[in-house]
């Protein structure tokens, strides 16, 4: 795919490589998003790539298919809705759950 930036050029992780949830948080501005609507959210970022490990990208809107809310409250909301979206998709390889006990 072409995208609109480089996934780890200054713009899509500020020249280093950052991942998943560095690189959606960073386009937010604690004082002045929130209220914040995903659609929006979405529209304006939805094509941006967001490198989820060494070898793959995938654009922010593909991310989104799998954040279940409409709309954050504020920073800890958006935080914790993009990181079950980003471990309920099939782009999030690393669970450090896988084979231990989850009940604990």
């Amino acid at each position: 795919m072409d995208w609109p930036h480089d996934p780890d050029g200054e713009k899509g992780s500020e020249g280093m490589r950052k991942f998943g949830h560095a690189v959606i948080v960073k386009k937010i501005d604690e004082d002045e998003s929130f209220p914040l609507k995903k659609a929006e959210f979405v529209e304006e970022y939805g094509e941006d790539p967001v490198r989820m490990d060494h070898e793959t990208v995938v654009s922010l809107s593909d991310v989104f298919e799998y954040v279940e809310e409409d709309s954050f409250d504020d920073l800890l909301h958006f935080h914790k809705c993009i990181g079950r979206g980003l471990r309920d998709s099939p782009h999030w390889k690393y669970n450090p759950f896988v084979g231990e006990d989850q009940t604990a």
